[in-house]
């Protein structure tokens, strides 16, 4: 009796190394065919190549800021579109300060809402030190649908990249995608230069 369950046991152990492996196989043939996704591009609206829409607004500090014009610093901007509600927003804040200094952005926050919800905002996640702006003109002009968007606009006024992003590898890809002189990571991927 000991001996046949013995015998059972090592047929179970044994199958379920054979589904382990056939597993293990599986997911690596799905990752060799799921392409890296950079940021998710949004339809409509001014799009990477154009000439961005220049947006004067103030910022929740009452300073003018103009966006969408040439800037002699060679310095592109990011701007980051965040919500206080936003519960992807909490987490991708910090992750675009930390990109915004490797990559040497200039990064603004950009917001339509209350006054006092964002100023709470800056605060918790320490924003100090980066412009924020509070205008809806500004998500109109980029039209802006979902949150957290973001632009990244050359020194010479052109739009580099815009999607919506979810994630650090969301958010790199736009200074990727501007590195590489394309629009996204898709188009990177069609153009066939990835072959």
């Amino acid at each position: 009796m000991l001996v046949a369950s013995n015998f059972l046991l090592w047929i179970v152990l044994l199958l379920l190394v054979v589904a382990v492996a056939a597993l293990a196989r599986q997911i690596g043939v799905l990752h060799e065919r799921i392409a890296p996704m950079g940021a998710l591009v949004a339809d409509g609206g001014p799009r990477p190549g154009d000439l961005a829409p220049p947006v004067t607004a103030r910022t929740i500090d009452g300073q003018v800021v103009t966006i969408g014009t040439p800037n002699d610093l060679g310095q592109s901007l990011l701007l980051l579109f965040v919500a206080p509600d936003c519960p992807i927003c909490k987490k991708i804040i910090p992750i675009a300060m930390v990109t915004a200094r490797a990559e040497k952005l200039k990064l603004i926050f950009v917001g339509d809402g209350e006054q006092t919800d964002y100023l709470a905002m800056r605060e918790r996640f320490r924003m100090t030190g980066y412009d924020f702006l509070n205008s809806a003109e500004v998500g109109l002009a980029y039209h802006i649908g979902k949150l957290p968007s973001a632009v990244l606009i050359r020194p010479d006024g052109t739009i580099a990249a815009k999607g919506l992003v979810n994630s650090r590898e969301h958010l790199e890809s736009l200074a990727v995608a501007n590195e590489m002189g394309h629009a996204s990571a898709q188009a990177y991927l069609r153009s066939g230069a990835a072959s």
